[in-house]
């Protein structure tokens, strides 16, 4: 599946678990030796939800939010029960969906973090600007963010700047890079660097935290359409600090493989 471009393998395994380690993830993320991924995604049985979601990134690591990832996964679960709302289960805590009248799936990504701490960061610090060149702000929508926002995001070299910003010994978990350009009051254009991934079509929890990081700098409002490569995604930041996205959510095939 897809939202926006950023691709997903999701094995259910509600039923029988596969064994999924993480050289077994790396291959079937490779997208000349296996199937092709951004991350891979475990979709399990949980007694509190519809369903318990985990989360890896290309390289094998846990991931502990996703966002496209989240509305793919509940756009599948709805299809199968008919259901129009859907509960997920993650690592980041429990996240409502869903169905709008448009066909596309809403998430509530829950409340965003802020503090130093939370994010995390390695020391004490204003998360509004933080201590790097060009003073990216942070955030943690579950997992770490920071956004650097900057006058043409065609002419940033998110290839050789993301990875060391997200190495950066200031991130003790590592960090998703985003780079924003402000259109107006309500639009954005984003691209990321998604820790364990790389440059990805779309990052959602990357497009909630750049709305928040901009709405905090007053560059935009608390809701903003976010143009990434591969589409658009709606962000809404309420006034409870819940941050809502929604876009688009895509089957493209499903199929079975033979592990090794």
């Amino acid at each position: 599946m897809h939202g926006c471009g950023n691709d997903f393998v999701i094995f259910d395994e509600r039923r029988d678990r596969f064994a999924l380690s993480p050289d077994r993830i790396t291959m079937l993320a490779d997208r000349h030796r296996g199937v092709g991924c951004d991350q891979l995604i475990s979709l399990r049985a949980d007694p509190d939800a519809d369903a318990f979601m985990q989360i890896f990134n290309a390289d094998g690591s846990s991931a502990g939010a996703c966002g496209n990832a989240t509305r793919c996964v509940a756009d599948l679960v709805m299809q199968q029960t008919g259901q129009t709302t859907v509960a997920l289960c993650t690592e980041a805590g429990l996240l409502r969906a869903d169905r709008l009248s448009d066909g596309r799936v809403q998430v509530d990504m829950g409340p965003v973090k802020l503090d130093w701490s939370d994010i995390p960061l390695a020391r004490s610090m204003d998360t509004l600007h933080v201590a790097l060149p060009g003073e990216p702000a942070a955030a943690s929508m579950g997992n770490p963010h920071i956004t650097f926002f900057v006058p043409d995001i065609e002419s940033v070299a998110i290839a050789a700047d993301g990875p060391r910003y997200e190495t950066d010994a200031l991130f003790p978990e590592r960090v998703n890079v985003g780079f924003a350009q402000i259109l107006d009051r309500t639009s954005m254009r984003l691209r990321v660097w998604e820790r364990g991934a790389g440059v990805t079509l779309a990052c959602g929890s990357g497009a909630c935290a750049a709305v928040v990081n901009a709405c905090r700098r007053g560059l935009t409002e608390h809701n903003a359409r976010v143009l990434v490569d591969g589409g658009a995604l709606d962000i809404v930041w309420r006034d409870d600090g819940h941050v809502m996205m929604a876009g688009p959510a895509t089957t493209v095939f499903a199929g079975e493989i033979d592990l090794p």
